[in-house]
């Protein structure tokens, strides 16, 4: 079977400053040592041109202008829906996602959510109407795993509560039909109880064994 995989990172640092693009690294070169006609696109969110949206970009709720209203835009918000479209596509084309973020905030951080806000799209990624609301993502058996950093640990008793990026990235692209999400959390990156190649080791055993399913 030959993967299509997306490579999503959400991290301002350079890889070699950043434990979650480090741990997503080691997950993308395990892949292909498994799967070497694996198709891999890779997509640095704070390098690739995420649009703002503001309300000229949509004509109703998750749903880009018309033809007619397309043309009376400017033609930087013209180029920002010709990117909105790209961006959508590429999610689509793919069946794997890797997508990398530190904890910002128990959160991850927005350049993130301003990335799910452009693909989320009507007639994309789900479809709108006055009655339902549907996700689109389940015209194939699409996986997703979610690698996350964060400089301190988390008892499994309240993780659930304090991880809202994890919890929020599982609702919604389970809603929008991708079958499995996983999650590898690296935690204890800050800790003196712990060395970073400890907390790297771990992570990678996790990769190892979710790698097995992917």
């Amino acid at each position: 079977m030959s993967y299509h995989v997306l490579y999503i990172s959400s991290s301002s640092k350079p890889e070699e400053f950043s434990t979650s693009k480090q741990v997503g690294r080691y997950m993308l070169n395990q892949l292909l040592q498994q799967h070497p006609d694996a198709i891999i696109e890779e997509l640095d969110l704070y390098t690739a041109n995420i649009p703002m949206f503001n309300y000229k970009l949509f004509s109703s709720r998750a749903t880009l202008p018309p033809p007619e209203e397309y043309e009376k835009l400017s033609d930087e918000e013209k180029q920002q829906i010709t990117r909105i479209n790209e961006l959508c596509d590429q999610f689509l084309r793919a069946d794997r996602y890797i997508i990398t973020a530190p904890m910002w905030s128990l959160f991850f951080p927005a350049i993130l959510k301003q990335y799910l806000d452009c693909i989320i799209i009507q007639g994309k990624l789900i479809d709108v109407s006055t009655n339902h609301v549907k996700g689109l993502l389940d015209d194939k058996a699409r996986k997703m795993v979610y690698i996350q950093s964060s400089g301190g640990t988390y008892p499994l008793i309240i993780s659930w509560k304090l991880n809202q990026g994890a919890k929020y990235l599982e609702e919604i692209f389970g809603f929008l039909g991708v079958i499995s999400f996983k999650k590898v959390l690296v935690e204890g990156v800050d800790s003196t109880d712990i060395s970073k190649d400890e907390v790297m080791q771990y992570a990678k055993e996790d990769v190892d064994h979710l790698l097995r399913r992917f």
